[in-house]
């Protein structure tokens, strides 16, 4: 049977970075519609508002303009994530931190200068200062760009963070308009299944029976398709990952207040706090482990950190089921987003892994109910590495940390808590500086530039091999020429929120 009707179950992020990959890739087939079915009395998540680079790719491959989301969306430039107290402060006193930094030299050069900093035993620069330029733009406050760099280009690489409702709302009219995408306001009161195990149809509690050949499953943490119609088995990785619960606030800030050009990340003793700046106000998320914290602790010290800034605001509880679905894809429906998995949002892994997700799937969706059965197994084998790879990534940051302050962060250091895969790894990394061939899967979502961010950023003890003279020379050549653009993009780069401030009233350069 020909698949010539598709159904998007949830909005949100997720449901309509779908709606847009998915129609976009359909819109070539003749006879083929797209349906997005949206509850009217379930509200998203809304705190997924960090990216990575990849979505600038994404954002113009659906033909929206760079001005017009910075606009709608109150978005505002990411060009890394600070790490702040991931190690040891008696140890490191203040500066405790680094930067997860988006703009690399080339690999010969990071492989390089990465020895060099090793073995340079008198220096007092981060191993991200000897890589990037992009440590001081962060540090100083600027912006990736110029008014006058077109639509998604910059001096350096970039991601964004915005506001998780309004960005679902321009992909939603994008979705709309440029790919035809149907929208239905409608609760589904219940999921019917064929003789086979296939989804047949919805039941919904104000548009009567709703059939469709084919199901993407976005409906979030209910997960009403992959889980509660179909039973998929959910992997919990809590025993790797121990953070489970989070509190959540947004706090407004003042129109001329400085907005920095990263996440911060700052680590406590049972787990850590992200605070993302947009335009107008800042995305604060208490994220800790319960069975180390009690939720009484994390409202104190979420207190704390916000200090005045609290006034008179509440906080939201989300509690965190860590892990992922057994199978992704399973008979004629596909999860993605919350519905496929939830990891801490640590690197911005959730609308990393859906717009990843999302664009493998439009590579070869099925146009026959024939061709089901071996896209599964190709899309179920390429994701479960994917997650699992990411799970490794995120435990990096705990598992390598100097901290033994308390409880927390001991356990995140017990062997039983590392997966194999990552264990290997550090153990070659203590002989070896990490390079491209160990990431070897197209299907790495971090990369060997992520890995190395990390890994030096908290001092990670690996032997440093000696450098030829020619390469020593080299490295010199580059740091010399590092500082001088350093100075160069201090001096040309605008201040972040005068930037945001000028796109909005001016607008950029036509793509």
């Amino acid at each position: 049977m020909d698949i010539k009707k598709v159904a998007i179950l949830g909005g949100g992020t997720a449901g309509w970075l779908a709606a847009n990959h998915i129609g976009k890739e359909l819109l070539k087939r003749k006879g083929v519609s797209v349906t997005l079915i949206e509850s009217p009395d379930i509200p998203p998540i809304g705190v997924g508002e960090g990216t990575v680079p990849d979505i600038r790719n994404t954002l113009k491959s659906f033909g929206i303009r760079e001005d017009e989301f910075i606009r709608q969306c109150d978005a505002t430039f990411k060009q890394s994530i600070k790490f702040v107290n991931w190690m040891d402060k008696k140890k490191h006193g203040e500066g405790n931190f680094f930067h997860h930094l988006f703009d690399v030299p080339s690999p010969y050069d990071t492989k390089h200068l990465t020895q060099y900093w090793l073995n340079d035993k008198q220096t007092t620069k981060s191993h991200a200062q000897f890589l990037s330029s992009q440590h001081a733009i962060c540090e100083a406050g600027l912006a990736p760009k110029n008014i006058t760099n077109a639509q998604y280009e910059g001096e350096l690489a970039y991601a964004y963070h915005f506001n998780a409702g309004k960005f679902a709302q321009l992909l939603a009219c994008n979705a709309k308009d440029k790919f035809s995408v149907s929208h239905v306001h409608t609760n589904v009161t219940q999921v019917k299944l064929a003789n086979d195990g296939t989804i047949a149809a919805l039941m919904t509690d104000s548009e009567g029976e709703l059939e469709f050949d084919f199901y993407i499953d976005c409906s979030g943490f209910e997960s009403l398709l992959i889980d509660k119609a179909l039973k998929v088995p959910f992997v919990d990785v809590s025993d790797s990952l121990l953070i489970n619960s989070a509190l959540v606030v947004q706090v407004p800030t003042k129109e001329d207040e400085d907005i920095p050009p990263y996440t911060l990340a700052t680590a406590h003793q049972a787990g850590w706090i992200w605070d993302i700046a947009l335009t107008n106000r800042r995305g604060v998320g208490f994220v800790y482990s319960n069975n180390h914290m009690t939720d009484e602790q994390a409202h104190e010290k979420l207190d704390r950190y916000l200090g005045a800034s609290k006034q008179d605001l509440s906080y939201r509880k989300i509690p965190m089921r860590v892990g992922y679905r057994k199978k992704f894809w399973h008979k004629n429906c596909v999860a993605l987003g919350l519905a496929q998995g939830f990891l801490e949002p640590l690197e911005a892994t959730s609308i990393l892994l859906t717009d990843f997700s999302a664009k493998f799937l439009t590579l070869r969706f099925p146009s026959s109910t024939k061709q089901l059965e071996q896209l599964e197994t190709r899309f179920n084998h390429a994701m479960g590495y994917a997650w699992e790879r990411a799970i490794d990534f995120i435990k990096l940051h705990y598992c390598i940390s100097d901290r033994t302050d308390s409880a927390f962060w001991v356990a995140n250091k017990n062997d039983d808590t590392t997966s194999e895969s990552l264990k290997e790894k550090l153990s070659l990394w203590e002989e070896f500086i990490p390079v491209r061939d160990d990431f070897f899967s197209q299907f790495e979502v971090f990369y060997l530039e992520n890995f190395l961010f990390v890994l030096y950023g908290m001092n990670y003890n690996t032997k440093a091999s000696p450098c030829s003279k020619a390469e020593h020379e080299h490295c010199l050549v580059r740091l010399q020429q590092r500082a001088e653009i350093d100075q160069y993009l201090l001096n040309k780069l605008p201040n972040h929120r005068v930037l945001l401030d000028k796109i909005k009233q001016y607008g950029l350069q036509t793509i």
